[in-house]
């Protein structure tokens, strides 16, 4: 049990895949900073320092796509809005916003992990309503830009990913073979039995 807090399941990747990450990160951050100076208005915000990981370091992940990254963080962003304009603030209605999000964004899949990081933002700064365009929207929109054209450059990633033939299936609850980033990491219920022992 313990080894599994440890081992590292993410697969392993060239050196120069993550390099080229590092270096996109940093291009699209400069974009944003610039960006943001020309127009007066700052289009970084914190959660998209996490963003920056999923869709620079691995763009071949649902949750990186540029339809997960915009419409996450502005679904999240809205939300929270709305709530901290209108509800009275304190921890509980921090916390229902942030798992409300949650629970929005994974219906309507739209999940992206950053995205609650937004919510927070919101919660605990109280913004105004411009907040949703800048910095949420103009900065999820520049960093998934320049994903698109860092991504072109070698080595070569697809991103975003195509549409695929045929829609994907809703899996059976705690049924069949976990996979986790095209790793098919065994039997959901045996793995229930084999944690019991």
């Amino acid at each position: 049990m313990p080894r599994r807090f440890l081992h590292r399941h993410q697969p392993p990747a060239t050196a120069a895949r993550w390099l080229k990450a590092g270096l996109g990160a940093t291009a699209a951050f400069v974009v944003i900073w610039f960006l943001g100076d020309a127009a007066g208005v700052p289009f970084i915000v914190a959660p998209l320092g996490a963003s920056a990981v999923l869709v620079f370091g691995m763009p071949e992940s649902p949750l990186s796509q540029p339809a997960n990254v915009l419409g996450g963080h502005a679904v999240a962003a809205a939300i929270s809005l709305i709530v901290d304009h209108l509800a009275p603030r304190g921890p509980i209605v921090l916390a229902v916003t942030v798992g409300a999000v949650i629970a929005l964004l994974g219906l309507i899949r739209l999940t992206h992990p950053p995205a609650g990081a937004t919510a927070l933002v919101v919660m605990l700064t109280h913004p105004d309503w411009s907040f949703l365009f800048t910095p949420v929207i103009a900065g999820s929109l520049v960093l998934v830009l320049t994903a698109v054209l860092v991504h072109r450059l070698p080595p070569r990633l697809i991103y975003p990913l195509p549409i695929p033939d045929k829609p994907p299936k809703r899996p059976p609850d705690g049924d069949g073979p976990k996979v986790v980033f095209g790793q098919v990491i065994g039997d959901v219920r045996s793995q229930a039995t084999d944690a019991e022992r």
